[in-house]
């Protein structure tokens, strides 16, 4: 997929060795390519280094089951309506199994029916997180006992770092190239 952005394009001739090394890692890694907000961050090589490695452990790592992981990241996508994060997501949340009502409900910005708890859970804190920036104890206490604490730590981290993403392809308005229209409306 090649993505275009408002940043200045940089390519590897042009980088110093520090963004050079980043690359390398990046694309070494279980990514493989340059794309989302590594177009922004490898502008800024240590940010670049520390984020492509948060990202790496919230997207391959977590004890998250691939499936909430991926509906974590559209909820997040929906409501900072970032259209890159969506474009890149949607179809690996649909590989993993997040159903297609629930993908399109997400993006109408409308509450999904779910049919499974774990689900239902994880689109609860995520907008919880969004709308309170506070989880309350009932729904604290449904989340550790549906997920277990150790994912529940872990998912909070995939929402705060695909927000952290979601801001960034929005500010450098990073999109799909190609005539594919937009999932949100811009403002």
């Amino acid at each position: 997929m090649t993505l275009q952005s408002r940043l200045s394009p940089l390519s590897e001739e042009q980088m110093d060795e520090s963004q050079r090394a980043v690359l390398s890692e990046i694309i070494s890694g279980p990514r493989g390519n340059l794309d989302g907000p590594f177009l922004a961050w490898i502008h800024s090589p240590e940010l670049a280094n520390h984020a492509q490695k948060l990202g790496a452990f919230c997207r391959y790592g977590t004890r998250v089951e691939l499936r909430l992981t991926e509906l974590a990241i559209l909820v997040t996508a929906a409501w900072w309506q970032s259209q890159a994060e969506w474009q890149i997501h949607e179809p690996i949340a649909r590989s993993a199994g997040v159903s297609d009502s629930i993908i399109e409900s997400l993006k109408q910005q409308v509450l999904p029916e779910f049919q499974q708890d774990d689900e239902r859970i994880v689109y609860r804190l995520g907008r919880a997180l969004y709308e309170h920036r506070r989880v309350d104890d009932a729904l604290y206490t449904d989340a550790v006992s549906t997920l277990g604490e150790p994912a529940v730590v872990e998912l909070i981290g995939v929402y705060g770092y695909y927000a952290f993403v979601a801001m960034t392809l929005n500010v450098f308005a990073v999109r799909r190239d190609g005539d594919a229209p937009l999932p949100f409306p811009e403002p």
